[in-house]
């Protein structure tokens, strides 16, 4: 005797949902026994057609829906016949054991990215800075807080990730973690690495970011004039702690070294150059990069002066320094003394070096890149940008100067 089957997707509300959004269930009936089970979807109540059972219009949502349920209905149909075909007894309960243990074999993108980013914590120190691996951290706790929200499961299924996951997510940082448009963007390019490593494995067959474009917004970034660092320089100071976070930031604009290798600088990393002077030569924790730089005279200076602090003759170190939170705080309160209205922290002073001590005293950019240990040459040319700001208002001012001239020189012709 012929066994009927039926499927259906109906939806229904939860607790853990809006009153507006609504879980879509599947319901397997085979010979009056029924079963059901959620299919991991949820959709607004106007946007789901309950005599189809299937969602509404030609969105990126509606679509991504409508082909998940297809693909379940297609799947379980083949588990039917193959219960057919073997002469085994068919139960509703059965088939939705065996169609869930084809998705127990998906791959799922919160785990993958778990371990990835266990993996590369092993790396701190050899192939990633630390403040990098934990970016990715960062960056797994807004997807997992995305993913919850969103959709209201623990994970996510690789093959389920599409373009609309992609822009959902984009727009959640935004809003929900509040992160403006260059932070967020970043966010996504981390969850993109994740989403290569799917695609190489072929855990997906797909790549959802075809046609997502990436474009930042660009920055400009903040630097001290010769005015202002020399007025940090000179200003007397009547604290220590003061005094060595300004001391720090001096060096930083002197040599280019972000705080992370200011922090690390060791006497090591110390050496006589080609022309017999000293030279900084390490590998940049960020990148692992190697920068050479020449010392100049002020950063020669700061080093000499701390040749006989305590910190310095019981390490290895080169410099006391505190915490880079200490250090910003206090630049803040050193720029109010000093009068500077510009937001003074440790990576202004690299950028300072960028462009007020190197490439504005004609410092060729090639140059300027190696000591700032840049793995492209681009990273280095939005300095130059500043710097032709800086000609600009320069020309501006001749202009003024020559124009004053000129006038002078008519009324006394008359």
């Amino acid at each position: 005797m012929p066994r009927s089957y039926n499927l259906i997707f109906y939806v229904r509300k939860s607790r853990s949902t809006k009153k507006t959004i609504l879980r879509i269930y599947l319901r397997i009936t085979i010979n009056g026994s029924r079963s059901d089970m959620s299919i991991s979807r949820t959709i607004p109540v106007n946007k789901w057609d309950s005599l189809k059972g299937r969602a509404k219009g030609t969105s990126r949502e509606s679509i991504e829906i409508n082909n998940h349920i297809d693909k379940l209905t297609y799947n379980l149909n083949k588990i039917h016949q193959k219960f057919m075909d073997e002469g085994k007894l068919i139960t509703p309960s059965k088939m939705i054991r065996a169609i869930n243990a084809i998705d127990e074999n998906d791959k799922m993108a919160l785990k993958a990215f778990k371990e990835h980013n266990e993996n590369l914590d092993q790396l701190i120190g050899k192939d990633i800075s630390a403040s990098s691996a934990q970016r990715y951290w960062t960056c797994h706790k807004h997807v997992q807080q995305f993913i919850k929200e969103e959709y209201k499961e623990d994970d996510y299924r690789f093959k389920d990730i599409d373009h609309n996951f992609i822009t959902k997510f984009e727009h959640f940082l935004k809003t929900k973690r509040n992160c403006n448009h260059n932070s967020a963007l970043k966010y996504v390019n981390n969850f993109k690495k994740i989403v290569r490593i799917a695609l190489a494995h072929k855990w997906i067959n797909h790549d959802p970011f075809i046609n997502y474009k990436v474009k930042f917004e660009p920055v400009e970034r903040e630097f001290l004039t010769q005015n202002e660092i020399d007025t940090l320089w000179e200003k007397e100071l009547h604290f220590e702690r003061l005094i060595l976070v300004r001391d720090m930031f001096i060096f930083s604009c002197y040599t280019g070294l972000a705080y992370s290798d200011v922090e690390k600088l060791s006497k090591f990393d110390i050496t006589i150059g080609i022309d017999g002077s000293k030279w900084i030569r390490i590998h940049r924790s960020k990148t692992g990069t190697r920068s050479s730089i020449p010392l100049l005279p002020v950063a020669e200076q700061i080093l000499d002066s701390y040749e006989n602090h305590p910190q310095v003759e019981a390490s290895e170190r080169v410099i006391p320094v505190l915490s880079n939170q200490k250090s910003n705080a206090f630049l803040k309160e050193i720029a109010i003394m000093c009068g500077i209205n510009k937001p003074l922290t440790t990576h202004l002073a690299r950028h300072t070096f960028a462009t007020t001590i190197t490439l504005t005293n004609g410092v060729p950019i090639e140059t300027v890149s190696k000591m700032l240990g840049h793995q492209s040459l681009r990273t280095t040319q939005h300095y130059a940008k500043i710097v032709d700001r800086k000609i600009s208002d320069d020309m501006n001012i001749l202009k003024e100067k020559l124009a004053a001239q000129k006038s002078k020189k008519k009324s006394k012709m008359k």
